[in-house]
């Protein structure tokens, strides 16, 4: 936690809003003592100039002097997908499939895994692999392939290999079922099991070439995760620069802490979602944020939930206040990300808003309607997406609700965001 900011925010929440970038200084060298982006020149357009700019501003050198800027700035990035190239929970789950790891659940009753999973789903996955293991003890998902098969149904399109929808009733601005469910099917195990198991899964995915695949149940599935030498770089320059880069991810927290070393982000300084512990084993619940208490099962780092947990773990905010945004001063410098999950926590940003261009509507929507000038779209640096052949439906269905419904994209003022064309891709 940044202590600097704990100390000020009751003070900065009955204030009124105030720039968070302090005035350049313009001493003579002052650019040439900056700590500067080293591959600039593999960035989009002027993006590398965007973020260069914002980090000149908020960081030592927006001060005199070069001194440490109160409160001191701070920077938060997705990881899946904007760190790296293809996603960790992903490549965990692989692994554990590939490897038996993954536990029978209580009773054989899939519906102890998750509170929104529908009977569908349950039943399925009983019938699948109810009978292979007692509760408690590993599924043989290496040699079994049904069951193998039904666990990655889930994982892959939240349905069950007849196309039954797997999850349902929660709130789509603060959770994603199948992406909680990724971190409660591990219950059972202790915390720094789940992080030696993650550490195998690294290794095995950083060892395989690109582009290479692997057999999981009765399908070929990625077997690859690289990191973008460009956003190590961005990191790296952001804590040269007194500005603390922050992992925020919609994967478990064991799984971030692992992979977050490889990009310079120590533990620390991720935050992921949280499973509460008995006996010092994980239980299934997840812990709580913006009023939700611990056990609910109803946020994560998701969306509005990516916020809350922000403001919660960075800032010290607590109650229903941290899922609001922030006065300017105590929020993120820059923020990172690729997918809708992160457009709240993008947004907040008050220097520069970075993109990793993976076609998500509601994200893209608010990105390439660039409200305040300074959203930095990017093609990912690794295999980038071809341009999308239609608009993005902004003004129609980009949006989901609360219930899960498709809505217009709306500005904060309200008004609906037009149609935009995919102009950024590989």
């Amino acid at each position: 936690m940044l202590a600097s900011l704990v100390a000020m925010v009751a003070g900065v929440l009955a204030a009124p809003p105030v720039s968070a970038f302090p005035a350049p200084a313009t001493r003579p060298g002052h650019a040439r003592d900056c700590p500067q982006l080293r591959l600039a020149d593999d960035w989009y357009g002027d993006n590398a100039a965007l973020i260069q700019r914002a980090i000149d501003r908020a960081g030592r050198c927006g001060r005199k002097h070069g001194g440490r800027p109160e409160p001191r700035p701070y920077a938060v990035f997705d990881f899946d997908n904007t760190l790296i190239k293809n996603d960790i929970s992903d490549q965990t789950i692989f692994w554990m499939l590939r490897h038996d790891k993954i536990l029978q659940p209580e009773r054989r009753d899939w519906r102890t895994t998750s509170r929104f999973m529908t009977d569908a789903g349950a039943a399925a996955l009983r019938e699948a692999c109810g009978h292979l293991a007692r509760p408690g003890t590993p599924l043989p998902t290496s040699t079994d392939v049904r069951c193998a098969d039904e666990i990655l149904s889930v994982r892959t399109e939240e349905t069950t290999t007849d196309g039954e929808e797997v999850f349902a009733g929660y709130h789509h601005r603060r959770m994603q079922g199948m992406y909680a469910w990724v971190g409660q099917v591990l219950r059972g195990y202790r915390p720094a099991e789940v992080r030696r198991i993650a550490a195998q899964a690294r290794r095995a995915a950083l060892r395989a070439p690109v582009g290479a695949t692997q057999q999981v149940g009765s399908t070929r599935q990625t077997a690859w995760i690289r990191y973008y030498p460009q956003m190590r770089d961005l990191v790296r320059t952001l804590q040269r620069a007194g500005i603390e880069p922050w992992i925020v991810s919609a994967s478990p927290k064991e799984f971030a802490d692992v992979w977050g070393a490889g990009i310079g982000i120590d533990r620390a300084h991720t935050i992921g979602v949280s499973q509460l512990t008995t006996r010092g084993r994980l239980n299934g619940h997840l812990e709580g944020c913006g009023g939700i208490p611990d056990g609910a099962d109803t946020i994560m780092t998701y969306v509005d939930g990516k916020r809350c947990f922000v403001n919660k773990r960075v800032l010290g905010v607590k109650g229903p206040r941290a899922l609001r945004p922030m006065p300017r001063a105590l929020r993120p410098v820059v923020a990172g990300g690729d997918a809708t999950t992160d457009v709240s926590m993008l947004q907040d940003a008050t220097g520069v808003h970075v993109v990793l261009n993976r076609n998500g509507e509601e994200l893209m929507c608010v990105a390439y309607d660039d409200a305040d000038g300074r959203w930095a779209v990017n093609p990912m640096f690794i295999q980038p997406l071809p341009r999308r052949a239609e608009p993005y439906p902004c003004s129609t269905t980009a949006y989901t609700t609360a219930a899960g419904d498709p809505a217009p994209v709306r500005r904060r003022d309200g008004s609906v965001i037009p149609d935009q064309d995919d102009t950024v891709f590989g």
